[in-house]
């Protein structure tokens, strides 16, 4: 029997009320190895309803206590990062060391919101004219929302999620429907860190729950990573309707290599761009461009003998340098 891979609403694993599904893939077999369920307007309507009446718990939180509350999550994310990486790896098809990078450069992003209470400070000055002081706070909007994308299924929703728990929002997480299991376990250590339920939500499904997302009259802000298409339509939808967003598109990377360059350096950097993460990461160099034909030559050289010594495999195998591409 496949395995269903559900939302998380209300501090538990939850099917709602739509029943459409999706196939997730094994990247290294092609084969399927689970269906992940795809909300519905109402489903979206539910999960925020949930959210907004838990957020206000969590804002009375004081910052400190929410930062606690990070410090533990850092704790079971470590305690938990070799399941999490190969859960992570089975679905996307890097290797299991770099979906330990990919979980750590999440955490880091989570190290940095314990200082909430520090950051969360507002501003005083007094006698900007006469009569008169100026200060300035920092309070919350609300219920806000992630949409992330497949290539970082753990690093970009913690990079959206982190800042805005922190700051005593309740966040809603839409994660990529090609590797959705990590984010459902990340929303139950973060629950398990004390984090009230319905605080963390995570709404799998298409674009029909994106538009839900976006046009719902309670969320109050956007997160986006993914292509520029679709960043450019979830920037002018949000806006349309009045929320705040921020939104990450595509991009072409360029790397100029100079006459005078470290090849060494540069050859490390190329190939980490063009294998790491199954060479699906943000930062894959598109293109390179040596200045010269020496230096062309030499790149090449260099280039030729490193990729064939790269091994390809499964993305569990250890001696694999990358894995399979997600689709």
């Amino acid at each position: 029997m496949t395995t269903q891979i559900p939302h998380f609403i209300d501090g538990r694993r939850s099917n709602l009320a739509s029943t459409r599904t999706a196939d997730v893939l094994n990247p290294s077999t092609g084969a399927v190895q689970a269906q992940v369920l795809l909300a519905s307007a109402a489903d979206v309507d539910t999960a925020v309803a949930s959210a907004k009446e838990a957020q206000k718990e969590w804002a009375a939180f004081n910052p400190q206590r929410r930062a606690r509350v990070m410090m533990k999550f850092v704790e079971l994310v470590n305690a938990n990062v070799e399941e999490l990486a190969e859960l992570l790896s089975l679905e996307h098809g890097k290797t299991v060391a770099d979906s330990k990078g990919d979980i750590q450069r999440g955490i880091e992003v989570i190290e940095f919101c314990i200082g909430i209470p520090h950051l969360l400070k507002g501003e005083f000055t007094e006698g900007v004219g006469t009569g008169i002081d100026v200060y300035s706070v920092r309070q919350p909007l609300g219920v806000v929302a992630g949409i992330t994308p497949f290539n970082f299924p753990a690093m970009i929703p913690l990079w959206k999620a982190g800042p805005a728990l922190a700051c005593g929002n309740a966040f809603i997480l839409k994660p990529s429907e090609r590797d959705p299991s990590v984010p459902l376990r990340l929303a139950e250590l973060f629950l398990e860190a004390g984090l009230p339920a319905g605080v963390f939500q995570v709404v799998q499904g298409d674009k029909e729950a994106v538009d839900a997302i976006l046009h719902h009259p309670d969320v109050q802000a956007i997160g986006f990573v993914g292509s520029s298409d679709i960043a450019q339509y979830i920037y002018e939808t949000a806006a349309a309707n009045g929320k705040r967003s921020q939104c990450f598109g595509g991009a072409k990377n360029h790397m100029v290599v100079l006459p005078d360059a470290d090849l060494d350096q540069a050859v490390d950097a190329l190939i980490g761009a063009g294998y790491g993460s199954a060479g699906e990461r943000c930062m894959a160099i598109s293109v390179a461009v040596p200045v010269g034909e020496e230096t062309a030559n030499r790149l090449r050289n260099r280039l030729v003998e490193r990729i064939n010594q790269l091994r390809v495999g499964h993305s569990l195998d250890p001696k694999a340098d990358y894995g399979p591409l997600v689709t």
